[in-house]
């Protein structure tokens, strides 16, 4: 799991810039997330990664297609 979470951390730090702060507060949500996800019975550190990487999209709002750019039209 710990794995996961620091490959989480890698991946994510460097696709946004931000401050250590920042990187800490995420790096607890995140754990906590993973922690969620391991106990309810996934172990599988690569699908860990994917759906911690998602999280944190998620809570940035970078996964809003509003955001990027897209509209539907």
């Amino acid at each position: 799991m710990q794995t996961a979470i620091d490959r989480i951390m890698h991946t994510y730090d460097m696709m946004v810039n931000r401050t250590q702060a920042a990187s800490s507060e995420a790096r607890g949500k995140v754990t906590d997330y993973i922690t969620s996800l391991f106990d309810g019975g996934e172990k599988d550190p690569h699908r860990l990664t994917v759906y911690g990487l998602t999280y944190l999209r998620e809570l940035d709002g970078s996964n809003d297609p509003v955001k990027a750019g897209f509209t539907g039209l």
